[in-house]
């Protein structure tokens, strides 16, 4: 199953304990950090699709790390702190922050703030679509995001689990032009410290898995000078 992965950074070990097994019955994956230095270690090796975030750190508060985030990617981040005030929330919200929930607050409401964010950031259903491409009769590749599962021409293409991450980052932003930068921090974490050659050897192999002939990609085409981009239908 290919799950929505979320973040919860919030030095409160008892809420952090509560809130992570809710949202795991709830069918996602969690990780938690209890500062900003383990924050900052788990998003240079993780990739999350949201980032639940207190502001009261110890090391340091949640608007540092949101203004960090910012620089690099777009990750969904929902303030939830028990800072009210007024200039607090602008503060969260100037610097990217997408929501803001005030402690105590209701598990209900905060389900359905995430569920609203994944929603719009990545259009996340309930039911997990499947992303086909296909490139003439005898060339036909299915991304099963429920299953996580990729098949080409009916036979299943064993794939590691970033080069999965890859394809299916391309797939939900088929026809666009993405850069390298955005690619390695949105697959390999915000922080990576992954060199560019690594997401060059990624596509390689890709293209080596899914393509009729590497050398000359219908799928997965370069964009000299920009990064990849993953044609709405093969073509050469």
């Amino acid at each position: 199953m290919n799950k929505q992965k979320i973040l919860i950074v919030d030095d409160d070990r008892d809420l952090s304990g509560l809130l992570c097994d809710m949202l795991e019955d709830e069918g996602y994956e969690v990780t938690t950090a209890r500062d900003l230095e383990e924050a900052y270690a788990l998003l240079e090796t993780k990739q999350v699709h949201l980032i639940l975030l207190d502001i009261n750190l110890p090391d340091g508060t949640g608007f540092e790390l949101c203004r960090e985030l910012r620089a690099n990617c777009t990750v969904p981040v929902l303030f939830a702190s028990a800072r009210t005030s007024e200039n607090d929330k602008l503060v969260g919200l100037e610097l990217g922050g997408d929501d803001y929930l005030e402690k105590p607050f209701s598990l209900k409401i905060l389900l359905a703030k995430i569920r609203s964010l994944l929603r719009r950031a990545y259009g996340f259903e309930k039911d997990a679509p499947v992303h086909t491409l296909q490139a003439g009769a005898d060339n036909l590749v299915c991304i099963d995001t429920a299953r996580r599962e990729v098949k080409r021409n009916g036979e299943s293409v064993p794939l590691a689990g970033r080069e999965y991450d890859l394809l299916l980052y391309l797939a939900e932003h088929r026809g666009e032009a993405l850069k390298k930068e955005t690619l390695v921090n949105s697959v390999w974490g915000a922080f990576s410290q992954v060199e560019p050659q690594t997401l060059t050897v990624h596509i390689r192999w890709l293209r080596e898995k899914l393509e009729k002939d590497p050398s000359h990609p219908v799928f997965i085409k370069t964009v000299w000078g920009v990064g990849y981009l993953l044609e709405e239908s093969g073509r050469a």
